[in-house]
């Protein structure tokens, strides 16, 4: 309510004169950017500001003076109850506050206005009501454009298949979307406000707690696999993005994690592996079998010889012995050719000697070495090297990457093999004398179905399950090449305690 007292007369005239004060109460009008009316009690407009009229696109002659119901449409008189509203602020002298209205001049827009009506009282009597409007067209326009951005990220949210969770700065859950619930077995209201990490395979709880708790600290980052514990005690393999969630502020108020099942994808990689491993053994068919024919013919020679009579006793202890070395290293080779065409299965971890991982690989591909004239310089300690791991998958790699070697090598050339111990990691390289890798080709050298050779010559597979193996193992593959020069693989495994 505005309450005025009217001064004495000889206080009024040295303050301002009448003239002034009419003066100063436009200007302020003009100011305002509301839209003000003053109406008295038979309903004339006794003022309205430079707002109102441009926004009504109506002249002062035509609006001051005149009645509400000539001011406004009709139609919005009635259906605002507006002189109903007016007069009762007369008689109760009490203000109408936030009531809308929907507002459309001649030739003028659709408008949406907030409007207030406030009793303006002098000498202790109301003498008219202020009626002000307030524009909240652009408001309403802008609202309703953020609760449409609203639903639709909520609807992609909701919508996506990919597992959505948002947490707070330590790393409580804010929110997991329905294919987080069906890949966890959860609800949200289940496990809301619980530490992140408890969704976790135990063996990552400890990184993803890091991650999640220091999100101040948290760069871009690129995907890592964290596996999902599930509600019935499964393990999922996920794919994970995360990223910073920030204020209006720019500060980091949590963490938005993405995460793709890799189930379907490990499948399939098992069943590409089983089909390299296939291939590989049409390419060793060769070499097998000069291998154990060596052996075979050995053994048969010293069963002829135990056939002759009068064999002495030093002779036939020699016959009879490289008969049982000859069987012993024909057995080996098959059992390291049945456990390596057996497919691998994801749990088969165990300690594994990496020297013996790197005989037998070499073993099998010895001939297609012999056969593509590539000398083989074989560089390892002579105490094992230990890590954990699956011995036949390790073996699938360093055979891949030997038979990528040779084939760089169509006329010849030396490979060299070397392992060492580098601090708490197992450092194997393979190193070629090859064409090399151009170096505008280096970073794609392990993406699927990326090959150089030419058309219907290998699958562009082999490089691409090194690194989903090596990976599976904790480890790092690098490549070094220079075309024309030759190329070099580095890989590094975690040694066994030291993961």
């Amino acid at each position: 309510m505005l309450t005025t007292t009217r001064p004495p007369a000889d206080v009024q005239h040295e303050a301002f004169s009448e003239g002034q004060c009419k003066k100063l109460y436009h200007m302020l009008l003009s100011v305002i950017p509301s839209s003000v009316l003053l109406i008295d009690r038979g309903l004339r407009i006794l003022s309205a500001n430079q707002n109102f009229l441009e926004k009504a696109r109506r002249s002062e002659s035509d609006t001051v003076g005149h009645r509400l119901d000539e001011v406004f449409p009709a139609v919005i008189v009635e259906e605002m109850n507006l002189e109903r509203r007016i007069r009762d602020v007369f008689l109760t002298n009490t203000p109408v506050e936030g009531e809308r209205m929907t507002y459309r001049g001649p030739g003028v827009p659709l408008r949406i206005y907030y409007y207030s009506i406030v009793p303006v009282e002098w000498d202790e009597r109301i003498e008219c009501v202020m009626f002000l409007m307030e524009d909240v067209t652009e408001q309403i326009r802008l609202s309703e454009e953020v609760r449409q951005v609203e639903r639709h990220l909520a609807s992609v949210i909701e919508s996506a298949s990919d597992v959505i969770i948002s947490t707070d700065s330590c790393g409580r859950i804010l929110s997991l979307n329905p294919a987080g619930e069906k890949a966890t077995g959860y609800k949200v209201e289940e496990i809301k406000h619980h530490c992140c990490h408890e969704l976790f395979a135990p063996e990552h709880q400890l990184a993803v707690k890091e991650t999640f708790e220091n999100c101040e600290n948290l760069e871009q980052m690129k995907q890592t696999e964290w596996n999902l514990a599930t509600e019935d005690d499964r393990r999922i393999p996920v794919s994970w993005v995360c990223s910073k969630m920030k204020n209006e502020a720019g500060k980091v108020e949590g963490i938005v994690a993405v995460g793709r099942d890799l189930t379907e994808q490990r499948k399939l990689e098992a069943q590409i592996l089983q089909s390299q491993k296939m291939a590989a053994l049409g390419v060793m068919a060769g070499g097998i079998a000069h291998e154990i024919r060596n052996p075979l013919a050995v053994s048969s020679a010293a069963a002829q010889f135990l056939m002759a009579p009068n064999i002495p006793p030093e002779f036939l202890k020699e016959c009879a012995d490289k008969i049982h070395t000859g069987i012993c290293r024909a057995s080996s080779i098959i059992e390291n050719l049945l456990r390596f065409a057996r497919p691998a299965e994801p749990r088969d971890i165990e300690p594994v000697d990496l020297i013996a991982v790197i005989k037998d690989a070499l073993m099998l591909v010895a001939n297609e070495a012999r056969f593509q004239q590539v000398n083989v310089v074989l560089r390892i300690p002579e105490s094992p090297i230990m890590a954990l791991g699956n011995a036949c998958l390790l073996q699938q790699m360093v055979m891949n990457l030997i038979l990528n070697s040779c084939k760089a090598m169509p006329k010849g050339g030396v490979l060299e093999i070397l392992l060492e111990r580098n601090g708490d990691e197992a450092l194997l390289r393979i190193r070629d004398t090859g064409c090399g890798i151009p170096e505008n080709q280096l970073d794609n050298v392990f993406d699927p179905f990326y090959t150089t050779n030419p058309v219907g010559e290998g699958t562009g597979l082999g490089l691409s399950l090194c690194y989903s193996i090596v990976k599976e193992h904790f480890g790092a593959i690098e490549v070094q090449s220079a075309e024309g020069e030759g190329t070099t693989f580095a890989v590094r495994l975690p040694l066994l305690g030291t993961e």
